[in-house]
């Protein structure tokens, strides 16, 4: 496209947002061709200041965020979501850190984590952060020249520690019901899903909706779930639901009740 003065005008790439491609689809073939590799950008988005984490204690679960750069673009895309699960493949290899429930927005990750102490949780999520950067860079850049091996997590996450049943139960409803609160489920084809398949969600017994019997969720045969633990933390397990009613996956998750919040 040129300009009035006949110069040539080259549209910008983040000009329109990007397509969201449904989870269960056979991913369409690539066109061949080489793609123009971005050059490192200076993240706009404030991280975590630099504090001293505070103790962790067995018994108490995390709610965990950490936000992606630019480059990554959108994470609710096939090829995003399978580096992510490759990441909860290779953290489950660990028994001092467990995740428990995931919830994959555009931007940023929700994680619930359980460690056996300060230092198991700042291990696992390293870990983490190392394999889904690992995954997700090999998959921006199926069509670039080169491999991306640029950040993939530009902030020191976010991580909050859960102590009673009643934030429990909200951590739980928002982390689940996280893509309600960013309205995707209005756009196709996510509005005929009744839970997040971007999420853990379906390995949640704990629906309002089961009734006296619970069951899990099946997806269809392409789907492949994220691999997390079954909570064994008390707080997780059963005492959120001390906290408040059932949890309803029609929920519309409000800002998340933080008892404690630390860098």
């Amino acid at each position: 496209m040129r300009n009035g003065k006949g110069a040539r005008v080259r549209k910008s790439r983040g000009s329109s947002e990007p397509e969201q491609l449904p989870l269960f689809q056979q991913a369409a073939p690539r066109r061949a061709g080489k793609r123009r590799k971005p050059g490192p950008k200076k993240s706009k988005q404030s991280g975590s200041p630099h504090r001293a984490r505070p103790e962790l204690a067995a018994r108490h679960p995390v709610h965990v965020v950490l936000r992606v750069i630019r480059d990554v673009g959108n994470l609710r895309r096939r090829f995003a979501y399978k580096a992510i699960r490759e990441a909860t493949l290779t953290t489950a290899l660990r028994e001092d850190f467990r995740i428990v429930h995931v919830s994959i927005q555009r931007t940023h990750l929700h994680l619930i984590v359980e460690a056996n102490d300060k230092s198991a949780l700042a291990a696992g999520m390293q870990g983490f952060q190392i394999s889904a950067a690992k995954h997700l860079n090999a998959a921006v850049s199926r069509d670039w020249p080169e491999r991306r091996r640029g950040a993939v997590f530009p902030d020191r996450y976010h991580a909050e520690i859960i102590t009673t049943p009643t934030q429990a139960r909200h951590t739980l409803s928002y982390v689940m019901n996280n893509w309600r609160k960013h309205q995707e489920d209005r756009a196709e084809p996510m509005r005929t899903w009744t839970i997040d398949w971007f999420s853990t969600a379906a390995q949640f017994p704990g629906w309002a909706e089961y009734g006296d019997e619970p069951f899990f969720r099946r997806g269809p045969d392409t789907y492949d779930p994220l691999v997390v633990y079954q909570p064994r933390t008390w707080l997780l397990r059963e005492g959120w639901r001390r906290g408040g009613p059932p949890i309803s996956y029609r929920e519309v998750p409000s800002a998340p009740r933080a008892a404690t919040v630390h860098a």
